[in-house]
């Protein structure tokens, strides 16, 4: 059997960490932000520091029987092509209505204009794909997990 990109890149971030550190066996997520098409960009933003907050539904992790987030949660962030490109940490989990992410959260998120309005008309196609995909019909009210996140490993991997 051979390791994935993925656990090797896990296995490097681990020895890149002091002796005292907080130490797990394996991470916790593993996505790409975006379609495939967009994700290597995205990455990009994340890499950068301009992506500090992503948003997902609620009714996906109930569908697919899924944890929602939690704070100290780590996760390997690929390019889409399951290259890992660094590794997060989840530091704020809130479940918020589709019509109350505030300006301050979509400019975090880093992507487009990072304006609310931009930012809305962008998540409601995710919403609206997403909701097709699982047969829920999407409203206004739609739950929303709001995650805040902090890169704590970007180096290439070797």
């Amino acid at each position: 059997m051979t390791q994935s990109r993925v656990d090797r890149y896990w296995k490097q971030f681990q020895r890149s960490l002091p002796p005292t550190a907080r130490r797990q066996e394996k991470y916790d997520w593993v996505f790409h932000f975006g379609s495939k098409r967009t994700a290597r960009a995205i990455a990009a933003l994340v890499l950068e520091g301009t992506k500090t907050a992503t948003g997902s539904l609620k009714w996906v992790y109930q569908a697919e029987n899924k944890p929602i987030p939690k704070p100290g949660d780590l996760s390997v962030i690929t390019d889409g092509s399951k290259h890992p490109v660094c590794v997060i940490e989840d530091t704020e989990i809130r479940v918020v209505p589709f019509d109350k992410v505030d300006a301050r959260f979509a400019f975090d998120c880093g992507e487009g204009d990072r304006t609310l309005e931009g930012w809305r008309k962008g998540y409601w196609q995710y919403i609206e794909t997403e909701c097709a995909r699982i047969g829920r019909r999407p409203t206004r009210k739609t739950p929303l997990v709001c995650e805040r996140f902090r890169v704590v490993y970007k180096e290439p991997v070797r």
